[in-house]
């Protein structure tokens, strides 16, 4: 299935972090840790700082992608109280050692990302201009659905009885596999 074109794209660079790992089969642990908003122009993997045992690299830029009809989960994100944006990275086996694949404002389509085992996905504070970019698109494309339960039908306690065999309405052929 493919998705329609966005209906709006906010430019985003991302930084990450790398630090000394504590145990025997790896070197470092890397994490995302910031979002900025636009496309800084700095090459990806510009090392930005170091402090202790951490360094923080840019990684480069990508979009996040709002679509009209996920507007419920935008909202809901926007009124967690903390609101995030997921960033997925994928090992590339080379250097650098990863690249950005996406970042959302979609909780579902970050943990979709979880899935796949071998991506780095996590979770980084929002920043205020994006959150008030969100919040704008969320004013003025979300278009609340009233929940409709559609109604049970009545059980058959005699569906899943047993019937005499020979009954005509038990009798299985070949041609119903």
């Amino acid at each position: 299935m493919t998705r329609s074109a966005p209906d709006l794209r906010i430019p985003v660079g991302v930084v990450i972090e790398r630090r000394k790992a504590t145990n025997p089969w790896a070197d470092y642990v890397w994490r995302p840790v910031a979002i900025l908003p636009g496309r800084p122009e700095v090459a990806p993997w510009t090392e930005l700082g170091r402090q202790g045992d951490a360094t923080s690299f840019y990684a480069g830029d990508t979009e996040v992608l709002l679509f009209h009809a996920d507007t419920p989960r935008y909202r809901d994100n926007l009124q967690s109280g903390t609101p995030s944006l997921w960033v997925v990275l994928r090992p590339t086996d080379d250097e650098p050692p990863f690249g950005v694949v996406t970042v959302t404002a979609d909780s579902s389509e970050g943990e979709g990302y979880t899935a796949a085992g071998a991506d780095l996905v996590d979770f980084v504070p929002m920043p205020d201009a994006i959150r008030d970019a969100i919040a704008a698109f969320v004013a003025e494309h979300h278009v609340e659905q009233e929940f409709f339960k559609l109604p049970r039908k009545a059980s058959d306690p005699e569906a899943l009885a047993r019937r005499p065999r020979g009954d005509k309405r038990t009798r299985v052929t070949g041609d119903d596999h």
